[in-house]
């Protein structure tokens, strides 16, 4: 971690290290004077003695020396170099569960114990990279498995020559809904994806934010007049604010359509709008069934469906698509919610141009 308190980083070489390498050479030189003194005072020696003696004695030396240079080198430097080499082939091959020990405390890390900490931590996204594609295939294979086996099995049912005429436009009415399902899951998949990989570059503009609500919330008229939801809007005349209109409205509708998609008959849902000199509010409250509490974590991952009782009304993709997007945006987004009582989800978008306050009304 390089967050919190700073480390200290400790050299793998510390300069205690070449002090001792100093002082001992030092000594051994001070041993090789004594040794040429005494020979000197025994002249009686021969000239292969008095040669053998200094020869033997610095080779002795630098034998030490180099074991004592390559067994630092080895614990220090050679042996932690195998172990993150041997863990990086590993990885190579697909095996995210590898881990590390860094080789000193916190409090004195060097810079291979901040090396091995990085490849830690990028062993642990690359496998949460992993776990999260092989879930998104998972989950794309079935979702798209299941509008195409109700096609299959629609389209058996077409084949018998004695199906009625009733029966008949049902299974057309059915396939029909299936491949919209299936388009529109592929429209979202491509659009995540883009958004993901920044291929979507955001067309910056100034605009009003309370046009656009109230042009998304009508479209929406057919479906509260159908369920009977009592439908209310309280909105400032006009909100100007600088992002990109035609992502922002796939937040919108997304909102909304959740709104209405889990309120019950009777209920109601409401669209409110404020502003002040920073940032401009907008939260989409509604009376249906809530978020568990254990849900609210994930709402905002691909595919996730709390309420499965409304899968086939959805892929699970359109909150994972709006959070995009408002990240993007530099906005945020939040939710509070009560099982069983409903749920309010607030984004709050900062102003780069200007708000133009108004006295709100009631629509």
């Amino acid at each position: 971690m390089r967050t919190g308190k700073r480390r200290r980083l400790e050299s793998r070489f510390p300069p205690s290290l070449f002090a001792l390498y100093l002082v001992t050479l030092l000594l051994m030189s001070g041993i090789h004077i004594g040794l040429v003194t005494l020979i000197n005072e025994n002249p009686h020696w021969n000239t292969a003695v008095q040669i053998l003696i200094p020869t033997a004695y610095w080779t002795l030396v630098a034998v030490g020396l180099t074991l004592f240079t390559r067994r630092q080198i080895t614990r220090t430097y050679d042996k932690p170099m195998r172990v993150l080499a041997k863990a990086a082939d590993k990885v190579a091959h697909g095996d995210f569960s590898v881990y590390i020990p860094p080789l000193h405390t916190s409090n004195r890390h060097d810079y291979l114990d901040m090396m091995i900490l990085d490849f830690n931590k990028m062993v642990a996204e690359l496998g949460s990279i992993e776990t999260m594609r092989t879930d998104f295939i998972a989950n794309v294979s079935h979702e798209i498995k299941t509008p195409l086996a109700a096609i299959q099995n629609y389209t058996q049912l077409l084949l018998r020559p004695d199906l009625p005429e009733e029966e008949r436009d049902a299974c057309l009415s059915a396939i029909l809904s299936s491949t919209r399902r299936l388009s529109a899951l592929i429209a979202n998949i491509l659009k995540l994806n883009k958004l993901e990989s920044q291929q979507i570059t955001p067309q910056w503009e100034s605009y009003d934010l309370c046009r656009q609500l109230s042009d998304c919330a009508l479209a929406f008229e057919p479906v509260w007049e159908e369920k009977q939801i009592t439908f209310d809007a309280e909105l400032e005349d006009r909100a100007t604010i600088e992002a990109d209109a035609s992502l922002m409205e796939l937040v919108w509708n997304n909102l909304l359509s959740n709104a209405f998609k889990f309120t019950g008959p009777g209920g109601s849902v409401t669209l409110r709008q404020t502003s002040d000199a920073h940032s401009v509010s907008v939260s989409v409250s509604d009376t249906g069934c809530g978020i568990p509490e254990e849900a609210k974590a994930h709402i905002f991952e691909k595919f996730y469906q709390g309420d499965t009782s409304h899968a086939a009304e959805g892929n699970g993709l359109g909150l994972a698509l709006a959070l995009r997007v408002l990240q993007m945006m530099g906005a945020e987004i939040s939710v509070d919610s009560t099982e069983g009582q409903g749920s309010t989800f607030t984004v709050q978008i900062p102003v780069r141009g200007g708000v133009e306050e108004q006295k709100p009304y009631d629509e």
